[in-house]
């Protein structure tokens, strides 16, 4: 088990690495800081406590419900999915500034984790509280895009 959990850890935290490069200057960026954002948005350190918070419980609870599960196949298959749109998020929102595109990423990302949280349930049961902090920051998150989207 321990390697599966450091195999989750190395992929989710190289996904945040590799997004986290293409979002260059960012939040400090001019662009990013003329846009009209929610007036919910958290200080940035709270986006970096909270990611890592949130991939630290994701990597646990991919390798508890990668030895229950009965199809392996579907499950690595959204977990591709949803390290995909983790990281393309980050070059399309702030790289190409494309904020409407950005809110459609963040919203399937927000589905193929909700099927993490609901789907799985009968496999880990309890455990699956590990992915209920991704699926409440993907809604804050998808709150702010959706904020910037529609203010801008």
């Amino acid at each position: 088990m321990v390697i599966r959990i450091l195999i989750f850890l190395i992929i989710n935290f190289g996904g945040l690495a590799i997004g986290s490069y293409f979002t260059g200057n960012g939040v400090s960026s001019e662009w990013y800081q003329q846009l009209h954002k929610a007036p919910w948005t958290p200080p940035g350190w709270v986006f970096g406590f909270a990611w890592t918070t949130i991939m630290l419980c994701f990597s646990l609870y991919m390798s508890l419900v990668w030895k229950s599960t009965n199809n392996q196949l579907m499950l690595l298959s959204m977990f591709v999915i949803s390290w995909i749109l983790n990281v393309l998020w980050n070059p399309v929102f702030f790289h190409f500034q494309f904020t409407t595109l950005g809110l459609a990423i963040i919203l399937l990302l927000t589905l193929v984790i909700g099927w993490f949280l609901f789907a799985t349930f009968h496999h880990v049961r309890y455990k699956v509280i590990l992915v209920a902090p991704y699926f409440l920051w993907l809604l804050i998150a998808t709150s702010l895009n959706a904020f910037i989207v529609f203010k801008n």
